[in-house]
């Protein structure tokens, strides 16, 4: 039977995406509880509406990240320098 490890990687044109989705997932983790915490404190309600509130955030966040990640390098790339050869 063969080994799935180590497992397939994905190509490097899928990195801007990957990096997308994974900057987007701890994002809205951390920042949606903190949200919560302080508007419910740490109750018995806040995981159930901490994980309410990090799907919400996540499926408007990661959208909008792919938007702006353009005009983000764009930024970026007019503020450093280029690396040398």
């Amino acid at each position: 039977m063969p080994s799935n490890f180590p497992p397939r990687r994905l190509p490097a044109r899928h990195a801007g995406l990957v990096s997308a989705l994974i900057l987007s997932l701890v994002m809205t983790f951390v920042v949606s509880a903190i949200a919560t915490a302080r508007s419910l404190g740490f109750s018995e309600d806040f995981p159930r509406a901490w994980m309410a509130a990090w799907a919400l955030s996540w499926v408007i966040a990661f959208p909008v990240l792919l938007m702006v990640l353009p005009l983000v390098r764009r930024i970026v790339g007019a503020i450093v320098e280029r690396p040398s050869a």
